[in-house]
């Protein structure tokens, strides 16, 4: 037989031959299983691949999220570009007064003569207590031209070094003092120290400080008596003189009190008894000019 000749192009494929029956084996028994389903047909074309349930919604989330961040942003930038809004004013609406009566508008500043801080802020000298008439100066205390230094101040107490350390550390602001002499004996000395405060009562502690060990035997001896215009400030006359070999006993008298941020210190010494009402008086007097 000759051979068959090659096929010409594009012409179709010959039909294939039928396949064989394969005839099975025989099994040893009969299989008692239900036989598996027929696969359902495939529709034309390959079927898309089934997407997880769990992405859609991630998707959608995500959108959500970057719809809300991006609504933010849009919402500051516009309100970044607009003009700020007026508040309300917090005040409320003038006061109305009955006739006769200074509205608001018409209220003065607070004369000086009433103004504690324009009294004290101005020459501190001027507020010290005058000089009786008959009295000599005197420079037994190292007051210069009305002012007195800190370290002259400290060196009348038991520790003046304790003492200059205290007041530097409670910074005071300056000292005005004076003294005279009404006899050969009896010397009077007046000091006024101001301290500079902001948020202590740096004066109301120092004489609060003074005033604490004035009781005991050593000092005065006994509670003093109080001073009129002062709710705190006393007077006291020492119960015992000081005395020392070779001089006269010397008596004294002391008034502290303090008046805003001006403490007030006043002593009197005599050979002669000082009298409770003559320390009393002048402590007065001094506090009426703070």
């Amino acid at each position: 037989m000759e051979p068959l000749p090659p096929k010409p192009p594009g012409s179709l494929p010959e039909t294939p031959p039928a396949p064989q029956e394969q005839i099975a084996a025989p099994s040893a028994a009969p299989s008692t299983d239900p036989a598996p389903p027929d696969p359902l047909p495939e529709a034309a074309g390959t079927a898309p691949a089934r997407r997880p349930r769990g992405r859609t919604s991630l998707i959608l989330a995500a959108a959500a999220l970057l719809g809300v961040a991006g609504g933010v942003a849009t919402g500051y930038t516009v309100q970044a570009d607009r003009a700020p809004t007026p508040l309300p004013p917090l005040s409320q609406a003038s006061l109305s007064y009955p006739d006769g009566h200074l509205s608001e508008d018409a209220w003065e500043p607070l004369p000086a003569k009433h103004d504690h801080r324009v009294k004290t802020d101005g020459d501190l000298r001027k507020l010290l207590v005058h000089k009786p008439k008959g009295s000599q100066d005197s420079t037994f205390h190292a007051v210069t031209d009305g002012w007195l230094g800190v370290e002259d101040y400290a060196r009348d107490f038991v520790d003046p070094a304790q003492m200059f350390s205290g007041l530097a550390s409670q910074d005071v602001r300056r000292i005005a003092a004076t003294q005279w002499e009404e006899s050969s004996t009896e010397l009077t000395y007046v000091q006024l120290v101001q301290f500079n405060e902001a948020t202590t009562h740096r004066a109301a502690n120092h004489a609060r400080e003074q005033l604490a060990y004035m009781p005991g035997e050593e000092f005065a001896g006994n509670p003093g008596v109080p001073l009129e215009g002062s709710s705190t400030g006393r007077a006291f006359v020492f119960d015992e003189p000081s005395r020392n070999p070779g001089f006269l006993p010397l008596y004294e008298a002391r008034a502290i009190a303090h008046r805003g941020d001006i403490m007030m210190d006043i002593r009197v010494t005599d050979t002669a008894p000082v009298s409770e009402k003559e320390i009393q008086n002048l402590a007065e007097q001094q506090l009426e000019r703070l």
